[in-house]
């Protein structure tokens, strides 16, 4: 799927395993590590055979945010526009993950910095391990948090703790972020891949087109009004009552037994 091995990916029960590559660099995005996951998350969001994704790091660290080696402006030709890599790289990716139709598992081990806390919080249920870190470490080199991470922040811890994360650069600790409501889950780190790929089997065993239209209105929420967002429940509640998903749970309810979805519209 990927074009080249900074991103590793395995596609096998239901579940596309993708893991970012560039362990030396504590998997810091280069422009090579942005493509070869842009492509592999999107073929993942059309593979009908992937019911769910779980995205991870190789090495000790999911992902310590840019590479700043490849945007060092002593090195540049001119002055740097932040802005274009970020239009051209960053904000596609956070789209593409925020658009598909299916859940998307991150399981933080080790440091989640910058961007790399951004990618992670634009995932649906992040597992982190208890000695990983989030840093919003854009204002140590004089930066802006991007790639979603004011948009983020805000609506899971609120204004306060948004702006001292963003403003300090302090690490907050995987067992904070969970009781912030910042990530899902704090697990034990020896235990983080077994647990994220449980739950990444069991949402890839489920009514998998429920659970992305489920994805996409709890999305829509923060900036819908009441009115909207009823009207929003009612036309995807119509669409999921048409899958084959919804028979069968209701005739399984009936008769005592477990369902079995296809995830098949």
């Amino acid at each position: 799927m990927a074009p080249n091995d900074t991103v590793l990916v395995e596609v096998a029960d239901g579940i596309a395993r993708l893991t970012l590559n560039r362990p030396d660099k504590l998997n810091a995005f280069n422009e090579a590590m942005h493509r070869a996951l842009h492509a592999a998350l999107d073929e993942a969001k059309w593979d009908e055979n992937v019911r769910a994704i779980l995205l991870t790091g190789a090495g000790r660290a999911f992902c310590a945010g840019q590479d700043l080696a490849e945007v060092d402006p002593h090195k540049a030709d001119g002055e740097p526009d932040l802005g274009e890599t970020i239009e051209r790289l960053y904000n596609p990716l956070i789209r593409l993950i925020r658009s598909i139709d299916k859940p998307i598992v991150c399981a933080v081990n080790g440091v989640a910095a910058g961007a790399g806390a951004s990618v992670a919080l634009a995932c649906d249920l992040v597992l982190a391990g208890r000695s990983a870190k989030f840093i919003q470490a854009f204002c140590k080199i004089g930066l802006v948090p991007d790639s979603g991470a004011t948009w983020a922040l805000t609506r899971l811890v609120g204004e306060a703790r948004a702006k001292g994360l963003a403003l300090t650069g302090r690490p907050l600790d995987a067992e904070t972020a969970a009781g912030w409501g910042l990530i899902w889950h704090a697990v034990d780190d020896q235990h983080l891949m077994e647990e994220a790929g449980k739950l990444a089997a069991s949402l890839a065993a489920g009514p998998t087109v429920g659970l992305g239209l489920t994805k996409r209105a709890i999305q829509a929420a923060s900036t819908n009004s009441l009115d909207d967002q009823l009207d929003l429940e009612r036309d995807l509640q119509r669409e999921a009552g048409l899958t084959p998903d919804y028979a069968e749970g209701v005739a399984a309810f009936t008769e005592k037994r477990p369902a079995n979805f296809t995830g098949r519209r």
